[in-house]
């Protein structure tokens, strides 16, 4: 099979039937987990009005400790929607899951990335200084997780040489400051809690994952692939909805964030932080390239947990043939 690197989404949408917004042909109610401090495309979607008539409601039923956890809810149907980052979702496709990459959730580039930060007058200068060192991450197995593990590799250290740490997205900063851990990791989706953290004074960043990663969709939104054969109006539909939410946030910044803080507020969380959302990071058009994919598939291979050739970005997408888009 010829894989077709370029915007992957397209090729998604395309084996779907997506050619027009139309309305979708059944009811359904699509679950999920919500994220503290931030909104999926998804979310922001349905505050757009994109799924008003088209015969989906999509419902939060929680909140997600990290994306592993979201996952986990996906497999046992306790929610229709998952989101995890990249290498969460191709270790639970490795571990027996059906699911399909539908939309990437974030990206990191230059305006958006996950920040490691220290305070100020901390000893820790650069990666090579982390090993031995306690990094506050939201959850293991997860985008992070992989990062640090990365970044260690990439000096010659072993994987495993530093001490992560769970704490959930709202604490990052009060356990940096109070000296619980030596590097607080925000996440490319926390950007509103490292931003009130950043104004409050007195951190110093180290690095952030695109000094590791380059500019990378950071995870994806992710459906079972029974679902998608169950109602496959309904999932496209969903995917080209949740695709134009994210060109509207790139396109439309203060009013995105103006949503963000009503749903924010709505939710009983601060909305005040929203003001600190630097967006998805993700290239126009919400679409991926193969190396979203194969970066973290080589990754795999080289632990182990994959043999060369195994998997290939197209298995892990919903599977097209010769569905292609300019760059």
């Amino acid at each position: 099979m010829t894989f077709h690197p370029r915007n992957l989404l397209l090729s998604a949408a395309v084996t779907l039937g997506l050619v027009s917004p139309a309305a979708a042909a059944d009811a359904v109610t699509l679950r999920y987990l919500a994220s503290q401090g931030g909104l999926s495309a998804h979310e922001l979607a349905q505050e757009l009005g994109y799924f008003d008539g088209t015969g989906i409601t999509i419902e939060s039923v929680g909140y997600a400790t990290g994306g592993p956890a979201s996952l986990i809810a996906l497999a046992s149907g306790d929610v229709e929607i998952g989101s995890a980052a990249t290498s969460a979702v191709l270790n639970s496709i490795i571990s027996g899951n059906d699911f399909v990459a539908a939309y990437p959730s974030n990206g990191i580039n230059d305006e958006v990335q996950s920040i490691f930060y220290v305070l100020e007058d901390s000893p820790i200068k650069s990666i090579k200084d982390i090993a031995g060192k306690s990094i506050a991450v939201n959850t293991l197995g997860a985008h992070l997780d992989y990062t640090i593990r990365e970044a260690l590799h990439s000096v010659g250290l072993p994987t495993d040489a530093a001490n992560q740490v769970v704490v959930p997205g709202p604490q990052l900063e009060q356990v940096l400051r109070s000296g619980q851990v030596d590097i607080s990791a925000f996440g490319y989706w926390q950007t509103t809690f490292e931003g009130a953290a950043r104004k409050n004074g007195g951190l110093r960043a180290i690095f952030d994952d695109t000094d590791v990663l380059g500019e990378i969709a950071g995870g994806f939104v992710v459906l079972r692939r029974d679902f998608v054969k169950e109602h496959p109006e309904a999932a496209k539909t969903f995917v080209l909805q949740s695709a134009r939410a994210l060109d509207y946030a790139r396109e439309h910044p203060q009013e995105t964030k103006d949503i963000l803080a009503k749903a924010l507020k709505a939710r009983g969380e601060n909305p005040e932080i929203a003001q600190y959302f630097r967006g998805y990071g993700v290239r126009a058009g919400g679409l991926p390239v193969e190396r979203d994919l194969q970066f973290w598939i080589d990754v795999l291979v080289r632990e182990g947990k994959l043999k060369q050739g195994q998997l290939a970005p197209r298995d892990v997408l919903l599977a097209v043939d010769g569905a292609t888009a300019s760059n």
